[in-house]
């Protein structure tokens, strides 16, 4: 069974995808298709604020793509030169805190130790946070992107914790996505299940995958990586039959199998 997934692939020389591979482990054919691109902006901004860890009492990441821009900053030999010297040990003597296991891994390759990791959404990460953060204490430093949702800055301010956002990214639709669907849709027909990694992809996707099933959409199983996505899907008016325990390529994979094994038994006389 085919399984498309809106999302960009792995761009490093570290082997195949995860959620490929973990998709293919239960016998699922999978194509990755990028949805969004990234502007990223404010990063002597970034930096400067970076430059002065004693400001700040700690770091909140709740997207891959901050630390992305933390990475373009470090591509400058002299910033790259003073992260290495002093900062990177000056910010690990404080939290950064992190969303889940994939921006995790990007805080550990800028040589920080990431906690939180297991929180899996915002929500979670916020009463993490407040569970080890006292009230007006130093501020947290939150690098984010221009369409961030405001559960957790919201939740942190009612605690009374301090949070400075700073926005470094902005997210557009990818060039090649109509493109890239069309093909999809005329080459390898109609997809078992479609996931759905954010709501921007929901903003850009759906309409276009609506057009292109046609009469046949109903057979398709929608599943969102987590429950921000699966609510813009079902405000659009689509029902979302899995939404993993955890965004991980693991649970993602899991929770495909299950919802297409529970479709499928209901048209099956053999699970009457």
């Amino acid at each position: 069974m085919k399984v498309l997934l809106l999302k960009d692939p792995r761009d490093k020389e570290s082997g195949a995808d995860p959620y490929i591979k973990e998709n293919w482990e239960y016998g699922f054919e999978a194509t990755l298709i990028p949805v969004l691109s990234f502007e990223f902006i404010s990063l002597e901004s970034l930096f400067e604020k970076l430059s002065h860890p004693e400001c700040y009492g700690g770091l909140v990441f709740t997207s891959p793509r901050a630390l992305e821009a933390i990475k373009i900053c470090l591509k400058d030999n002299s910033k790259n030169e003073a992260w290495s010297k002093s900062l990177k040990e000056r910010w690990n003597a404080k939290p950064a805190y992190v969303v889940g296991k994939a921006t995790a891994s990007l805080v550990e390759e800028i040589g920080l130790t990431p906690q939180g990791e297991k929180s899996g959404n915002a929500e979670k990460l916020a009463e993490y946070i407040c569970s080890r953060e006292k009230p007006n204490s130093s501020s947290l430093l939150f690098p984010c992107g221009a369409l961030k949702r405001e559960v957790l800055p919201t939740v942190l301010r009612e605690k009374g914790i301090p949070l400075e956002s700073l926005t470094v990214y902005q997210t557009t639709q990818h060039s090649d996505l109509q493109e890239s669907l069309s093909s999809y849709f005329s080459q390898q027909g109609i997809p078992a299940s479609i996931v759905f990694f954010s709501p921007s992809g929901v903003r850009f996707c759906l309409q276009h995958i609506q057009k292109l099933s046609g009469n046949f959409i109903n057979q398709i199983q929608f599943a969102a990586i987590g429950p921000t996505t699966a609510e813009a899907l079902e405000g659009a008016g689509v029902p979302v039959t899995c939404t993993p325990e955890a965004p991980t390529p693991q649970d993602l994979a899991a929770g495909i199998q299950k919802a297409l094994h529970s479709h499928n038994c209901l048209k099956s006389t053999a699970c009457i």
